[in-house]
């Protein structure tokens, strides 16, 4: 390829970021899709512009619309984008098959309480296969397997990570917990949205899906959440509040234990569930081989 013919061709990013254009009729719409703030789509695609030497979108204060050289550029850009898909999934696919592993990431709550039976039927089915398993909160799984690190994910959440085909495997429900010698433990009436916000929280990171779910829900009804104490593990948060004084709100199957057993007490919500799902992700249009089967046998367990 000549020098010139190099400077002029598009990166594959910016050509997917306008077929979500021409798809969703915005760039903001475009840029929640895959993961982008709008500034930094609309850079992209300007920077798109220049490679080409024409506008592919007319932009005015309503929003964005393609040009006629950008539907062009769209239609040949289409091809491109499913080629590339169809070889990153075969190339993964052979790495599969040469290497039999299966590199697999999860968020910790489902990690935890969930991955291991299905890796244990996967390996009934299939002992040659191999798993490597990675345990990180939704935001850094969506992450890993959008560069092809995992193969599969399973996040949760409030939304599908951008980008990424996703099923709904699970759903689980968050809870309200505090010590038993916190006087919530010993209310009669549910606790309010409201006083949840007003109270100061032992929380998850940013980029967990406990959090995200719980900070949407309070956005849902005008109200902040105001963390007391930020900790990156489940374990960590159950033990500051079965010694402290603040409460938390995390996943009904990380707590079951503690509830059984005394060391934490759930305290009802007023007027809402927080109820969200478990979602398996990848790349492409389908998932690898043995990311497939993986899938197969999670469908297939009670919900």
């Amino acid at each position: 390829m000549s020098p010139s013919l190099d400077r002029q061709a598009p990166d594959l990013g910016s050509l997917e970021i306008l077929l979500a254009v021409a798809e969703l009729g915005s760039v903001g719409r475009a840029a929640r899709r895959h993961g982008l703030s709008q500034p930094a789509a609309s850079l992209r695609l300007r920077v798109l512009e220049r490679r080409l030497g024409f506008a592919v979108l007319e932009r005015s204060p309503t929003g964005s619309t393609l040009t006629p050289a950008g539907r062009s550029v769209v239609d040949w850009a289409r091809p491109i984008i499913d080629a590339t898909d169809a070889f990153v999934h075969s190339v993964a696919a052979l790495r599969s098959a040469h290497t039999d592993q299966l590199r697999v990431a999860a968020s910790l709550t489902i990690a935890d309480h969930l991955v291991p039976a299905w890796l244990l039927a996967l390996h009934t089915a299939q002992p040659e296969l191999a798993v490597a398993l990675e345990v990180v909160n939704s935001d850094h799984v969506a992450e890993l397997v959008r560069s092809g690190d995992a193969e599969i994910g399973f996040v949760e959440g409030p939304r599908a990570p951008a980008g990424l085909r996703s099923r709904t495997v699970g759903h689980d429900e968050l809870v309200v917990v505090v010590a038993p010698t916190h006087l919530w433990a010993r209310r009669r009436r549910p606790v309010t949205l409201a006083e949840l916000a007003a109270t100061p929280l032992v929380v998850r990171e940013h980029g967990s899906g406990t959090r995200e779910y719980l900070e949407r829900a309070l956005t849902g009804a005008d109200l902040a959440l105001h963390p007391a104490l930020e900790l990156g593990s489940t374990a960590a948060i159950k033990a500051a509040v079965a010694a402290g004084e603040h409460p938390t709100v995390l996943s009904g199957l990380s707590v079951a234990a503690e509830l059984n057993d005394g060391r934490l007490v759930a305290v009802p919500l007023a007027d809402i569930r927080l109820v969200r799902r478990f979602r398996c992700v990848w790349r492409g249009q389908r998932p690898t081989p043995g990311a497939a089967a993986l899938l197969s046998f999670v469908l297939k367990q009670p919900k």
